[in-house]
């Protein structure tokens, strides 16, 4: 039952370290990605959509990402929706493609990046550590219940504590190699 508890606190903690990798992804560095589009929303008939499910994405160059609708029809609420995002550009409409050109990073705009990145580690880390939280719940409820023995709780809450740690520690290290991603001119 303790290694059930545990097993699945460690997953849940695994999530959030994901999660945490892929809120870094959307965050701009040198070089443009499609994923930095991720989490951008297009009103599509009334409904929200992601964009990768309206668009393909492709990056010719270093700054430069295109846009392509599968509908031309959508097209203006997708271009809307890039201008509209936190990314801080404007895409070029061609009639076919959106033409979206990142301008290089300024020392004030890369300082904003790095402190966006550190609320979305801390996010990541509140993540952890509620869920933290739920399995020590669950193992005081076993203690407490007398499905366990109070040594046999008090072990598997040094385990918790250590891969709470080790996940905790995990998104240090994205933030860091983030932070370093930023940074390089």
């Amino acid at each position: 039952m303790i290694n059930d508890i545990l097993n699945e606190a460690d997953g849940k903690m695994d999530k959030s370290v994901g999660a945490t990798r892929e809120e870094f992804a959307t965050i701009r560095a040198g070089r443009a990605h499609p994923s930095m589009f991720s989490k951008i929303m297009v009103d599509y008939y009334g409904s929200p959509t992601p964009i990768q499910q309206l668009a393909s994405f492709t990056a010719p160059e270093a700054r430069i990402i295109l846009v392509q609708p599968f509908d031309v029809g959508a097209m203006g609420n997708v271009e809307k929706a890039i201008r509209d995002s936190d990314l801080g550009i404007n895409p070029a409409n061609d009639g076919k493609v959106l033409r979206c050109v990142f301008p290089e990073l300024t020392e004030e705009r890369r300082k904003e990046f790095i402190k966006l990145a550190k609320e979305k580690a801390e996010g990541g880390k509140i993540a952890v550590r509620q869920v933290r939280q739920k399995a020590k719940q669950n193992l005081e409820r076993l203690e407490k219940d007398g499905e366990a023995g109070k040594d046999d709780v008090a072990g598997a809450e040094k385990r918790l504590d250590g891969i709470t740690k080790q996940h905790t520690d995990a998104i240090d290290d994205l933030l860091k190699a983030k932070e370093a991603e930023l940074l390089e001119v």
